[in-house]
């Protein structure tokens, strides 16, 4: 079923998603903080600020960079979003965030008879641009069904994880899983290096064994061949980890390899690594 959807925030991830949902041929309207392009734009209704974006909308998305950032998308006095939707409507939050930003967001939509989904997405541009997005989703049950055929044309796999902020907590769990292995590659090539062993020999070795997952495969193909196009940067990577250090404070859980891979992404952001790709935290170790 077609619908009326707003789409707040199109930067590499953003874009490629509203893109699909135009392409699918829902009526779209969309938002960004940097006004896009109105050319690029042509199958949508530009919007000069999130609430006049969210005006009239069936389903409201956002994916902006963090808490700060989505917490003025969605709640801002002025501006935010939630303040125009209508009762009835959904709201789905794609942004990586907070687990009590994520809560937070659906008390106040709940106050507004807004339903809501935490629904943060793995996979990065290929992926948003081919629709093969995978989607981590808290919220209740009966919400991401009606979700389900909008979020088709975006990703093939959708997981529901629990109630609110369900999603936005196993986003970070994974990201974090990601950023470990992604440490220890470039670590241990880099002592590979010095223990007097090509890079791409070894890497070549590591690649046949059960240990290497199709990302660490590709993580170094990246560090081998030097390729450090942002596909995840440094910064987001960095500020995903200090969402895991507060939640683990939060919840009294010690996390010291966690600790350790994000002491490795502020080194990467002190040697001005922020917008290249977390696979060059491999320059740390030459």
């Amino acid at each position: 079923m077609l619908q009326k959807i707003a789409f707040l925030g199109l930067g590499a991830m953003g874009s490629r998603m509203a893109q699909r949902l135009a392409n699918a041929g829902h009526a779209l309207t969309v938002w960004n903080r940097t006004p896009p392009a109105p050319a690029q734009w042509a199958d949508a209704r530009i919007a000069d600020t999130p609430r006049k974006a969210a005006t009239g909308a069936d389903i409201v998305f956002t994916m902006v960079r963090d808490d700060e950032a989505a917490r003025a998308v969605w709640l801002d006095p002025a501006t935010g979003a939630l303040a125009a939707m209508k009762p009835g409507a959904l709201a789905i939050d794609c942004s990586t965030v907070s687990q009590a930003f994520a809560g937070a967001l659906n008390i106040a939509c709940a106050s507004a008879g807004v339903d809501c989904l935490d629904a943060p997405v793995l996979g990065s541009r290929p992926q948003a641009e081919g629709g093969a997005l995978i989607f981590l989703a808290g919220g209740e049950a009966a919400t991401l069904d009606r979700a389900r055929s909008v979020l088709a044309a975006l990703g093939g796999a959708v997981h529901h994880l629990g109630p609110s902020g369900s999603g936005a907590a196993a986003k970070l769990i994974l990201n974090a899983l990601f950023g470990i292995q992604v440490t220890a590659i470039a670590e241990l090539l880099g002592l590979a290096a010095r223990m007097g062993l090509a890079r791409a020999d070894i890497a070549a070795v590591i690649a046949e064994t059960p240990v290497a997952s199709p990302a660490m495969k590709a993580a170094m193909s990246s560090m081998i061949g030097n390729a450090f196009a942002p596909m995840f940067p440094v910064d987001l990577v960095a500020k995903d980890f200090g969402l895991i250090a507060d939640a683990a404070t939060a919840a009294s859980s010690a996390i010291p390899l966690a600790s350790a891979a994000r002491a490795v992404f502020d080194n990467a952001l002190a040697h001005n690594l922020g917008e290249h790709n977390l696979t060059a935290v491999a320059k740390l170790y030459p």
